[in-house]
């Protein structure tokens, strides 16, 4: 059994009470990232099955990674919000709360009579954030969306790859990770808007939006000049020389000689100065112009050397490089094992490693992820502890199937 952890008094969100009425990836990894900082997150799921995501691969002992990942720590209540009843117990809940997470189509919290005029009306300081694919506005605004879509849609996978091949998605949850983030940001904005005007707020957050403009330049460029930019495979597109090399040993690391500083100190560490008044490459501008040439030379350049002396040399001379890591490097790598990684205790995973917070606050050591809720498994405390409700009131909401745990 796993128990609501008490936030230590240095959290930034102590005493922040979080309702989650999100599944799948993006409105959970609001609700983590909030944990993350000291909130209570007390998560609403059907009772008959869960999040989906705990039916996600890859799994281990019947226990889905991923969802393992964002909901540590967290609380269940099982609640069929699809009976008036259940919806009644939810509302009660979020008067309860300062926050409250969604990632319903638009128009569904709307139906259910709990827009944000109306949650509001009884709870002024109420911070609702609504995750959704394309936002709650818009001609989109309707529309299904997951992160693929939001991927294709925001330019991203156009832009991902290489020029002869097709455009790529990525092999996780980019843009689900991303407006998670951005969800988790924007709540933080309305709870310090809070404290000085004493009301809350909505917060929107569409699927595809952290992600376009993450892009960089890409629209404003085709606004601007008419070109649409393209795959470049590793390189920038911005400044050269940047890439993903092999050394000899056939392991790989890239080197980012993105500003004319390190570049040079780059041509330097490989014994090759004749390189920095070669009128080719002694500017970022020719350098871009001659940017297939220049790569060869850094290609030929690492790979007489296996990957360890090719960093200790770039290293040496200031060059920003990095070995490209797969997780067996990064477990063994003391940098992310001090700074980064965390235990994933008290679950059927065993001994597990996970990255924490993806960000470091002085004098907050951050939370600790211990346990990860069965389907409702807090129904009967949540309900108790936060409504009042009694035993026998409990026993009738079970027998009839509005909650469950």
């Amino acid at each position: 059994m796993t128990e609501a952890p008490e936030a230590p008094s240095s959290a930034p969100l102590a005493g922040v009470r979080v309702l989650e009425l999100g599944s799948m990836y993006a409105a959970p990894t609001a609700g983590r990232m909030l944990r993350d900082f000291g909130a209570e997150v007390v998560k609403v799921e059907d009772p008959a099955g869960g999040d989906f995501a705990r039916q996600w691969q890859p799994a281990h002992e019947g226990m889905a990674i991923g969802f393992a990942r964002l909901n540590s720590g967290k609380r269940s209540v099982g609640v069929d919000m699809r009976q008036p009843a259940g919806r009644d117990l939810v509302r009660q809940l979020i008067k309860d709360s300062d926050v409250v997470i969604e990632n319903f189509r638009p128009g569904r919290m709307e139906a259910w009579g709990m827009s944000y005029k109306e949650l509001s009306e009884d709870h002024p300081g109420l911070v609702m954030t609504r995750v959704s694919g394309f936002g709650q506005t818009g001609p989109y605004s309707e529309r299904p969306g997951f992160g693929t879509v939001a991927e294709t849609a925001s330019g991203y996978a156009f832009l991902n790859g290489w020029p002869d091949t097709p455009p790529t998605a990525p092999p996780f949850g980019f843009a689900d990770s991303i407006a998670g983030i951005s969800a988790a940001f924007g709540t933080a904005m309305a709870l310090y808007r809070r404290e000085l005007s004493g009301h809350g707020s909505e917060v929107d957050v569409a699927l595809y939006e952290p992600l376009m403009f993450i892009l960089g330049d890409a629209v404003i460029n085709y606004t601007a000049s008419g070109r649409i930019m393209k795959r470049h495979g590793n390189a920038s597109g911005a400044a050269s020389p940047r890439g993903i090399y092999e050394a000899a040993d056939g392991r790989w690391l890239s080197i980012a000689g993105s500003n004319q500083a390190i570049a040079m100190r780059l041509f330097d560490a490989m014994d090759r100065r004749d390189l920095k008044t070669d009128e080719r490459y002694a500017t970022n501008t020719a350098r871009m112009e001659n940017n297939e040439s220049l790569q060869q030379i850094v290609i030929d350049w690492v790979r007489l050397r296996p990957r360890e002396q090719v960093l200790a040399i770039l290293d040496e001379h200031e060059v920003v490089a990095a070995a490209v890591n797969d997780s067996s490097d990064i477990v063994a790598d003391p940098h992310f094992m001090e700074r980064t990684l965390v235990d994933l205790a008290g679950t059927v995973l065993g001994p597990a490693l996970t990255p924490g917070p993806i960000l470091h606050v002085r004098d907050y050591d951050g939370p600790t992820y211990d346990g990860v809720p069965m389907v409702g498994e807090h129904t009967t405390s949540v309900l108790t502890e936060r409504l009042g409700l009694t035993e026998q009131q409990l026993e009738v909401l079970f027998t009839d199937g509005v909650v469950g745990g």
